[in-house]
């Protein structure tokens, strides 16, 4: 048996190549909208691919199984378990549904299907059992968002990021009862998840790209929990604000995800072509915060190339607005590659940063207050804190007087925030908070950066504000 992990350190989701060596078919399971390199690495080991499969629809990336589908000719294979509003929309184009129980080979390698609702309703594991060994156990289970190292799936997406709301209660105690299928499973079967650390769909995801089922059983904090309250308390408490743009994906994942085709090939843009831009395009400018403070384009979104990049242009972006991004020729591909898996797919061209030197330019600033200043400026209520930190972060403690509007939702808040006042935004530590405070000034207001953020306010002693 041959397996790969194709892992995006971005986005810290995993996808998976396994084959048979005796046949040469091999199997993508969870593969991101980008499907060239599946295809590059089945055709460098001599396989080709004939099955594409899906644990659930996905909430935080565009999934490449119908691209890849058109591209090989392979059969998809997806969940036909779920609510009557989670289920494959794009299905009956082909697709072969799968339940709990079911089973299919590629090659000699037969792929058991266990359905594990909780995360998601329709969502599926796989179990590998490489019978051209003459196994008659499982070598290891494609676990996506049900089982993670050190961690399990978040049962709240249809309810916090989809809008579904009173459903996250039952999902977990869905995810209580599926976990107990575990128990069937012996100790030496490997775990290979959909995500790692740094992932939005868990809290608490470990480091390590795979794991055991033992293992797990013995050291999963989760795992440890048998009383279902007790559970549902646990699974549900401490949840990160999830992207805006994670209904967006779970929408499309459902429906049908656009075929690309090709990758999009962008060309460098003349400085005089800025000034043409149409009033819907978006610039997206990748330098770094400095260069950027001290002169942008206006309306330009700051998105550096950080893990959080691809959350906060697809949380902030429009679905289907065209977007020129200021970068490096050098890297225009991995960025492009970057955006496409998260839904951004329209492309006007790319500036290199130095031509922002140019003279013509009328660039704006983004200025930074400091802590002395805040408290003053307050007192004649001019100034109004806003606070991009995640719910718990915001509840556990923050400046007193603070709204709250955490960075990846922040297009819902707008409503309420007040236009007649100087914002000053605010996170831990300056990073978050300069992706909001940009995208605030790009949407009209009049906007500061308390770049030491609530580290720095706790560090000197201030008071601060809790609330439940």
């Amino acid at each position: 048996m041959f397996f790969r992990l194709l892992y995006d350190e971005v986005l810290a989701q995993a996808s998976y190549l396994v084959a048979c060596e005796a046949t040469g078919e091999a199997l993508v399971v969870d593969p991101t909208r980008d499907v060239d390199r599946y295809h590059e690495l089945a055709g460098r080991n001599g396989f080709r691919i004939t099955a594409v499969a899906e644990t659930h629809i996905h909430a935080d990336f565009l999934s490449g199984s119908r691209e890849l589908a058109q591209r090989t000719g392979a059969t998809v294979y997806l969940s036909g378990a779920g609510t009557p509003d989670w289920r494959y929309r794009w299905a009956h184009n082909g697709a072969t549904l799968l339940h709990n129980g079911d089973a299919f080979r590629v090659g000699q390698l037969l792929v058991t299907v266990l359905h594990t609702p909780g995360h998601t309703p329709e969502h599926l594991c796989f179990a590998i059992t490489d019978r051209g060994r003459g196994a008659t156990y499982p070598v290891g289970v494609f676990t996506g968002d049900f089982l993670f190292v050190g961690d399990v799936g978040r049962p709240d997406l249809l309810e916090s990021a989809v809008g579904e709301q009173g459903v996250a209660r039952k999902s977990a105690e869905e995810l209580f009862e599926s976990l107990q299928i575990l128990e069937t499973l012996p100790d030496f079967v490997q775990v290979w998840p959909g995500h790692g650390a740094g992932s939005a769909c868990g809290k608490a995801l470990g480091a390590t790209p795979q794991s055991t089922i033992g293992y797990e059983r013995r050291y999963n904090p989760a795992l440890q929990i048998a009383n279902r309250e007790r559970f549902v308390e646990f699974v549900l408490r401490g949840q990160p604000d999830p992207p805006l743009y994670f209904a967006r994906m779970k929408r499309l994942n459902r429906d049908g995800v656009p075929l690309l085709g090709r990758m999009p090939q962008l060309r460098s843009l003349a400085v005089s072509e800025l000034r043409l831009l149409p009033p819907e395009a978006w610039v997206v400018d990748t330098r770094s915060w400095d260069d950027f403070r001290k002169g942008h384009l206006d309306g330009a979104l700051f998105a550096p190339l950080t893990r959080a990049f691809p959350t906060v242009v697809a949380s902030y972006v429009p679905e289907d607005a065209p977007v020129v991004l200021i970068v490096s020729g050098q890297l225009v591909s991995e960025v492009v590659r970057q955006l496409v898996r998260v839904g951004i797919d329209t492309f006007l061209g790319y500036l290199e940063p130095r031509a922002l030197e140019h003279p013509g330019f009328s660039l704006r600033t983004l200025p930074e207050i400091e802590v002395e200043e805040i408290s003053v400026p307050r007192q004649r209520h001019e100034v109004v804190l806003v606070d991009v930190r995640n719910q718990d972060e915001y509840q556990a403690g923050h400046i007193p007087g603070a709204l709250h509007a955490p960075y990846a939702r922040l297009p819902e808040y707008l409503e309420r925030l007040p236009r007649e006042a100087e914002l000053v935004v605010y996170c831990q530590s300056g990073e978050r908070s300069a992706y909001a405070a940009a995208y605030l000034q790009r949407q009209g207001f009049r906007v500061q950066l308390y770049r030491g953020g609530f580290r720095e306010w706790l560090l000197l002693g201030r008071a601060t504000q809790h609330s439940g």
